[in-house]
């Protein structure tokens, strides 16, 4: 499989959005109001860096997975601080699942943060998302447990960083 990363198109975003809700709804309990949330990639285009990964084997142009890139400051960021990138609502079709997307979309926010200049990349990741903390560990993320926190009652999600020094 050849996957690239690139921008969301507009006329994806409601498909990115049904691709993000799926994905979460197995880690996300039934009928969360969050699942709204991940539906809106419209609104997360306008005020994120929305990617998509691609397949573009055989010149196809097939959306595997998607995450937001937020800069710190944006209407979207929950742990980053100055001089620090954070990326949220990273989420893979389940049917394309285990084929590189994800890892190649946290790739992707790993170098537009260098390519910013930013000092730290940073992640919120629930508690149940076991498959998501062994990629962020295989490519050199941390735990951050002080910048850990709790957006709900019961939810505590856990905060991952990666220093920008290192190369993956």
């Amino acid at each position: 499989m050849d996957i690239t990363i690139r921008h969301a198109r507009p006329e994806e975003l409601a498909a990115v959005g049904e691709l993000t809700a799926r994905a979460y709804a197995a880690v996300l309990p039934e009928g969360d109001s969050y699942l709204e949330v991940l539906r809106d990639a419209r609104r997360r285009a306008e005020h994120t860096e929305l990617l998509v990964a691609v397949d573009t084997a055989d010149g196809g142009d097939d959306v595997l997975g998607s995450v937001a890139f937020v800069p710190h400051g944006s209407p979207y960021t929950e742990v980053a601080r100055d001089g620090e990138g954070e990326f949220r609502m990273l989420a893979v079709d389940p049917a394309h699942q285990g084929r590189g997307a994800a890892d190649a979309l946290v790739r992707a926010c790993v170098n537009r943060a260098r390519e910013l200049g930013m000092s730290r990349i940073v992640i919120s990741s629930g508690p149940r998302m076991h498959t998501a903390h062994r990629l962020y560990e295989r490519l050199g993320f941390s735990r951050l447990p002080e910048r850990d926190w709790t957006p709900v009652p019961g939810i505590t999600l856990r905060c991952y960083s990666l220093e920008l020094v290192t190369d993956l």
